[in-house]
């Protein structure tokens, strides 16, 4: 293959995450004219990112974690957005990897690229570390933004099955809405740092879908 082709090709697959919806949003009948893909998820984590890293000053390389966020769907290309309610996390991790090899064989930089992803997933590195509760906490975001646009209706869940997960059940019991159960899922299931927490917390007590009055 030509190295035109290899790009081309490359280029067209990631293309496809423009139009996949991530699949929590679909499970949860989230009621807008337009829910958020696959891709549109890579850039407000890589924004929020940006956001963090820039006000909590992190010393880290944030090209790098940019980087990672860029690629960390690739899998999905092909396996599909799978939630952690619909498999078990080795069984995905395995499956992606997979995924990972052959989407990435082409490229000459391919073996770099698949080091970073698999970086990502170990989450040893603060690049890795970081960029992973970015992508943890931008999910609880989007969701407080559309639950502050009342997109779900918690009465009719019979078909959800993450909505019948122990977890999950527990917490809406608690009268909590949509959102704060998942603000409060994430403060409980991932290892936020005290940075990411207060974030979360912030975004639980506020509304956030209104600019506050420094941004004109």
């Amino acid at each position: 293959m030509s190295k035109e082709q290899n790009v081309i090709d490359f280029y067209v697959l990631c293309n496809k995450l423009k139009n996949i919806v991530r699949t929590g949003w679909k499970d949860w009948g989230v009621t807008r004219d337009r829910v958020e893909s696959i891709a549109e998820h890579i850039y407000g984590v890589q924004m929020l990112a940006i956001a963090i890293w820039s006000e909590y000053k992190y010393d880290l390389d944030i090209n790098k974690v940019i980087t990672m966020l860029a690629i960390h769907e690739l899998e999905e290309t092909i396996i599909g957005d799978l939630t952690q309610f619909q498999i078990g996390s080795k069984t995905k991790a395995d499956l992606g990897h997979k995924a990972i090899q052959k989407i990435l064989s082409p490229l000459k930089q391919g073996d770099s690229i698949a080091k970073l992803i698999l970086e990502f997933d170990e989450r040893k590195t603060p690049e890795a570390y970081f960029a992973y509760q970015c992508d943890k906490l931008e999910c609880d975001l989007q969701c407080k933004l559309y639950d502050e646009e009342n997109c779900v209706d918690l009465n009719n869940q019979d078909n959800n099955k993450t909505a019948s997960n122990d977890d999950v059940k527990k917490l809406l019991e608690t009268n909590a809405t949509w959102s704060e159960m998942w603000l409060t899922f994430g403060q409980q299931k991932y290892p936020y740092d005290p940075n990411f927490l207060n974030l979360s917390n912030f975004a639980m007590k506020n509304k956030i879908n209104k600019p506050s009055s420094n941004i004109k």
